[in-house]
């Protein structure tokens, strides 16, 4: 199996178009064209990461965060982040980076597997993402309407929240005129000709556009396809930063305090003072979340769960809500889980693996 078909396979789960644009996923060393040995899951790459990978006999690691965020100017050893990507081009160790795309995804993302440990159900983004989404709309032989609605349908087309072959069509009287050269498919060349046709018009994800566009194409009888491809204001329903849901019943602030210390691990949580109100609405997001603050109080949160808050920023919270922040290594923690089991489900054929590294920086005295 090669590297780029583990890639093609994260890339569906978390596409790379939904990344912020500070980032920088996907592929950071080695060659899609490799053959693949094992995979090695981990948070962070550090050398000793690679060290690992190696005595494993894994030649591509998978981490959540990248090891080139800027761009390096030499390959010299001066630190861990030189020494790693020096290591990893000595070994032929191949490093696969899925960051904020993978925060950013509802759907089998990091906030979605945080949301699991927490009990909260009926989770959506808190921040949705717009300018993701795309309408098609083209006109098409009403006898070929379902030949072309079965294709943009299989090339990713037509899915809104929870629904999916989602489409409308109307029916109406289409006409053109063939010039020289042409075959039409119906009519004759410089006679003008009125077909009943269908204006079909489906939801899509800007990523997939041309690929949409290529099978609808396809299917589509005509020489020459009439079509819109309009970019929309709508928010996609699960894409976005963080996540806000609901827990099934409600608990008093110091229990659902401890919840978070057993789910995550943490031996302390640094958070505002408590409001002395139920906490039913919870709001979180994996890793530097402070951005998030004021959107998860204007959404009714009664408490939201992040990393990386600064001292000022817990001011934000104005006593109508509880900020709890939990770490960043223990906020992203289970993304190592859940790396894992979506590779180990797909490729069976060959080790996947969780690295035994633990690579949080912070310690607690």
């Amino acid at each position: 199996m090669q590297i780029s078909a583990i890639a093609g396979l994260l890339e569906a789960l978390a596409p790379p178009a939904y990344q912020e644009s500070y980032d920088n996923t996907g592929l950071l060393t080695g060659s899609g064209s490799w053959e693949c040995t094992g995979i090695l899951t981990t948070l962070d790459t550090t050398e000793e990461v690679v060290k690992e990978a190696v005595a494993r006999g894994c030649n591509l690691i998978v981490a959540h965060h990248p090891i080139i965020f800027k761009g390096l100017k030499g390959l010299t050893g001066r630190n861990y982040i030189e020494q790693t990507v020096i290591a990893a081009i000595k070994a032929d160790i191949a490093i696969y980076a899925i960051h904020t795309q993978l925060d950013n995804v509802l759907d089998g993302g990091v906030n979605g597997r945080i949301a699991e440990k927490l009990g909260i159900i009926g989770g959506r983004p808190l921040l949705p993402r717009e300018g993701v989404l795309q309408k098609l709309y083209c006109f098409v032989p009403v006898d070929h309407l379902e030949a072309v609605r079965a294709a943009v349908f299989a090339a990713g087309a037509g899915n809104i929240g929870g629904y999916s072959e989602c489409s409308y069509a109307v029916e109406g009287a289409g006409t053109f005129k063939g010039g020289e050269g042409t075959q039409p498919f119906v009519g004759q060349p410089g006679a003008r000709h009125s077909e009943k046709e269908a204006r079909l018009e489906v939801i899509l994800p800007a990523y997939l556009g041309r690929q949409v566009v290529t099978a609808m194409v396809a299917a589509h009888p005509y020489e020459e396809v009439a079509y819109d491809l309009v970019p929309l204001a709508n928010a996609h329903p699960g894409v976005g930063s963080g996540l806000i849901g609901e827990l099934e019943e409600a608990v008093d602030e110091k229990s659902f305090l401890e919840r978070i210390k057993e789910a995550f691990l943490v031996p302390v949580v640094r958070h505002t003072r408590l409001t002395g109100r139920p906490v039913k609405r919870v709001a979180v997001c994996g890793g530097s979340g402070s951005f998030l603050i004021s959107k998860a109080l204007s959404a009714g949160a009664n408490f939201y769960i992040t990393s990386d808050v600064k001292y000022h920023e817990f001011f934000d919270a104005n006593d109508g809500m509880v900020v709890a922040d939990i770490g960043h290594f223990e906020s992203e923690q289970f993304t190592v889980d859940l790396l894992f089991e979506v590779l180990r489900k797909r490729f069976s054929n060959f080790a996947v693996l969780k690295s035994d590294v633990k690579t949080n920086p912070v310690n607690y005295y």
